[in-house]
């Protein structure tokens, strides 16, 4: 008999889910995107929504924001994620389906903002935009091709 449960359990107490929720939310507000289950996603995107909208309000929600994200998340959601969401009322994310995982068929989506930034920041390095990322690629292909040559002048040399 189901007893005042709302949600999805995941095979999992309270305590447990309230855990996976948070981490899931506060990978989602540092990496801008996450890849996990259809179900997780769905039944994250509601907190994030209620979040999001806590969030616009400033650091005057940070005391609330603290039970439900890592305080190293808070930061850049009040800071970064809130004002990019100032003019929208809701539908702060967007799942996209990827396919089924091999072992247990599970799907497997991608849950990002709806508005992303142009330049993403990854704690721990560098800021990185689109075309940096594009011009590094092609320096990299650049320097392996400049490698090879000079590994064969250097083996004809030999001979």
């Amino acid at each position: 008999m189901k007893k005042r449960v709302f949600g999805r359990q995941f095979k999992r107490d309270t305590n447990e889910r309230k855990s996976l929720f948070k981490g899931l939310i506060s990978s989602l507000i540092l990496r801008e995107r996450i890849k996990t289950t259809e179900a997780k996603a769905k039944s994250i995107r509601a907190e994030i929504d209620k979040i999001i909208t806590k969030a616009k309000k400033g650091e005057s929600a940070r005391n609330n924001l603290q039970k439900v994200v890592y305080g190293y998340a808070l930061d850049k959601l009040i800071k970064d994620i809130a004002p990019r969401f100032e003019k929208r009322q809701g539908g702060y994310t967007r799942i996209v389906r990827i396919g089924k995982r091999f072992s247990d068929s599970a799907r497997i989506v991608l849950i990002e903002w709806t508005e992303m930034p142009k330049t993403l920041t990854i704690p721990g390095k560098e800021e990185v935009t689109e075309t940096a990322e594009k011009g590094k690629k092609k320096q990299a292909k650049k320097d392996k091709k400049e490698k090879a040559v000079k590994l064969k002048e250097a083996k004809e040399v030999k001979k």
